[in-house]
């Protein structure tokens, strides 16, 4: 049974810029569980075919206008790979064939609690986190990569705009499915430290449990 093989794994999705990676490596350093990181959309598409996930495949073909500038927020959600749990499938190949010891510790937006919720055996094995548009802002800004993106297209501002707006309308989404699932979350507002999201975390998902 596919929830019994992944019982030692536990899961931090959510929206980006909320904090997600950075406190999956504290706590997987602090407690000893293998990190895994779920968006690996270059290795997923070479191990995939148009047919298998055609968002993924149309994305890599399309230039950083085609991307960011020419198709609103909405479409940009609603078409994104890994909102819409395309390879979701690899993630759980991967965590198969990890050793069940140590423990498994998985982060990444392509988390969808629709996709997570039936393989869970207990409600502390998962966890997403849901950054305000402040908190994502600033987090971005803070680590220097606001224009990481954005700046690859034509018009860097409009890029921006539409990718925060993106990623609002997912972060809305996620709560909406997660809420619906009954399972946990914990929203990220401006001045939450790192310290602050951790320990949240950390009672989520047992951590405390194991010290």
């Amino acid at each position: 049974m596919l929830r019994n093989g992944l019982r030692h794994v536990r899961f931090i999705g959510g929206g980006s810029g909320s904090g997600k990676s950075t406190v999956a490596r504290r706590l997987a350093a602090k407690h000893g569980f293998r990190l895994y990181h779920s968006e690996r959309f270059s290795e997923y598409a070479a191990r995939t075919t148009p047919d298998d996930a055609p968002l993924l495949h149309a994305f890599v073909a399309m230039d950083m206008d085609e991307r960011w500038l020419n198709r609103p927020p909405d479409v940009m959600r609603d078409t994104f790979h890994g909102f819409q749990g395309e390879g979701f499938h690899l993630v759980i190949d991967d965590l198969l064939a990890l050793p069940s010891s140590p423990p498994v510790l998985v982060e990444g937006f392509t988390l969808l609690p629709r996709l997570v919720a039936p393989l869970l055996t207990r409600r502390n094995q998962a966890v997403w986190l849901i950054a305000t548009p402040e908190f994502r802002r600033a987090a971005f800004d803070s680590r220097g990569s606001t224009y990481d993106i954005p700046g690859k297209a034509s018009d860097p501002e409009r890029a921006l705009a539409n990718l925060l707006e993106r990623d609002r309308l997912f972060s809305e989404d996620v709560t909406r499915e997660a809420s619906a699932f009954r399972l946990p979350v914990i929203h990220v507002e401006l001045g939450t430290s790192v310290d602050q999201l951790a320990s949240g975390v950390s009672e989520a998902l047992g951590f405390n449990d194991l010290s």
